[in-house]
């Protein structure tokens, strides 16, 4: 299978490659990929996998941050990953999430991300890490605790040094889904 592989920022994709980034997505999620979804994808880098058939992958990192101990993290976020059907199975997940963990590795503090119960097999095959802590959000309202997100945040090893299992997570407030 020839795959090629580009990184690319959200401004140096033209309105039709966002299109189909984003059939692709709402294929991959069956229809449940919102809005907010959508928007938390955007605004950052994008590794899209493209073969003869078109766009075969796509993987979206943004900049959030996450405090823990004290200390705001500059974390690159995983966001709005996905492969056409007729070709997952094939570790094009996995090389996608290889150029997004490169990024991460050279540009942040920290990585992270939500992951379902399919993708987290990906993310822990992979070297990412299930935080067992407790997950909160900054929210409008200050610091709120969120223990329906507790579980499936995984994260990157940092470089920002060794993270406290007995300390929290605070992600910086967003609309929709917070992690």
């Amino acid at each position: 299978m020839d795959i090629r592989l580009r990184l690319v920022h959200t401004a140096g994709l033209e309105p039709a490659e966002l299109g189909r980034v984003r059939a692709l997505l709402d294929t991959a999620f069956d229809g449940e990929f919102s809005a907010e979804d959508w928007d938390h994808g955007l605004g950052g880098l994008h590794v899209l996998a493209e073969d003869g058939d078109g766009l075969a992958a796509h993987g979206a990192l943004v900049m959030r941050r996450v405090r823990h101990r004290g200390r705001w993290l500059r974390t690159g976020y995983v966001e709005a990953v996905a492969v056409r059907a007729d070709v997952r199975r094939t570790g094009l997940g996995g090389r996608v999430t290889g150029e997004l963990e490169r990024v991460i590795g050279r540009a942040y503090d920290l990585g992270a991300l939500s992951a379902s119960a399919q993708g987290a097999r990906l993310y822990s095959a992979r070297g990412w890490r299930r935080w067992a802590g407790q997950v909160h959000a900054l929210s409008p309202d200050g610091i709120v605790r969120l223990p329906e997100e507790e579980g499936g945040v995984y994260l990157w090893p940092a470089l920002a040094g060794p993270l406290d299992p007995d300390g929290e997570l605070v992600f910086d407030w967003r609309d929709g889904d917070v992690t």
